[in-house]
């Protein structure tokens, strides 16, 4: 376990709201409401609103889940029934989803993160402004056969 006190491991949100907004200069909400103007005029910006925006909805779901937990755990006698252990795993499964959601957050606001540099980044980076799809998604039309009459193949 980590010397980080409870407080500040509890707070993931808040730490990487806090990271976001050095790293664009302005307020979460300054930055949402910069995004929803202009969604396209910043794809990192609107790629880090719309992770901050899983995150927070981890987060609460972790929330309701230990709520629920503690709840049912103050009418548990000494030993622990099934259903209250299905409440746990629900806050694991929770504490993952927000943790793995936190991780892509602290990903996008890092430059200098590791495979942001490599070559599929930069083609990544070359393809965002695609507006049709990569590959072809529909077979090629057959070309025209004649069909010639009395010759057979075999001989």
């Amino acid at each position: 376990m980590s010397d980080a006190p409870l407080d500040a491991i509890d707070d993931v949100v808040g730490v990487l709201t806090e990271q976001i907004e050095i790293r664009f200069g302005m307020s979460m909400n300054q930055l949402k409401a910069a995004v929803a103007a202009a969604p396209t005029a910043n794809s990192q910006a609107t790629d880090v609103v719309k992770w901050h925006g899983l995150l927070l909805e981890s987060q609460e779901a972790l929330e309701r889940a230990e709520d629920t937990l503690v709840a049912a755990l103050d009418g548990q006698p000494s030993e622990v029934d099934d259903p209250t252990m299905e409440l746990a795993h629900r806050v694991n499964a929770a504490v993952t989803a927000r943790d793995g959601r936190a991780m892509v957050v602290r990903w996008l606001i890092d430059p200098d993160a590791r495979g942001k540099q490599d070559l599929a980044a930069r083609r990544l980076t070359r393809l965002r402004g695609r507006q049709g799809p990569a590959v072809p998604t529909s077979p090629p039309p057959r070309p025209a056969t004649t069909q010639q009459q009395g010759r057979s193949l075999a001989r």
